[in-house]
Order: structure tokens, then sequence, then C-alpha cells
């Protein structure tokens, strides 16, 4: 049996300075159509304070369309996203 590579490190820990950090807080919309994951990432994107990331988790497969869209026309940064199994990760960063 050949063993299995090592876990890689949480984003942020002990990577380049140019990786941004780990999320700071999650969001579970999965299962939830449009536009609801992206009205209830805007509600808790405004209670978070300057500069904190929020990770999105989300089903729907127009989300990427959404939170892309939604990022161009508010004041947030969509840092990255990516998908896996059917699970749409978007790490959403507030201004500041």
């Amino acid at each position: 049996m050949t063993p299995s590579p090592p876990a890689s490190p949480e984003p942020g820990a002990g990577a380049p300075p140019d990786v941004p950090p780990a999320a700071d807080e999650t969001l579970d919309v999965q299962g939830l159509m449009c536009p609801l994951p992206v009205l209830k990432a805007r509600k808790a994107l405004k209670r978070l304070g300057p500069g904190v990331t929020l990770r999105v988790l989300a089903t729907d497969p127009a989300s990427v369309i959404d939170f892309k869209h939604f990022c161009e026309t508010a004041p947030f940064e969509l840092v990255d996203w990516r998908e896996d199994a059917g699970v749409y990760a978007f790490r959403i960063r507030t201004p500041g």
C-alpha cells in the first residue's frame, strides 16, 4: 500500500502573502435556488466587519453567474470560487 500524500494546509496557513486567508465565516445555502443564495449572502455580508471573508456553499448551478454579477455590482470582492461534486464554494470579502 502506498501512503497517501499529506493533506494540504488550510489556505493562509504558511502560504505565500499573495494567497488570501481562509474564510472568517461560512454560510451554507445548499439546496436553495436563485435568488435566495445571493440574498442570504448579502444579508450576512452586511453584518460583517470590514475586510472579513465569507465562504458561501451553494448547490444551484446558477449561483456562479449570480455571485459574479452580485460582486461586480456591489462593494464586495469575489476572492475565488470552485466546484466540487456539485457544491459551489465562493469566498467573498467585504470592503476595507
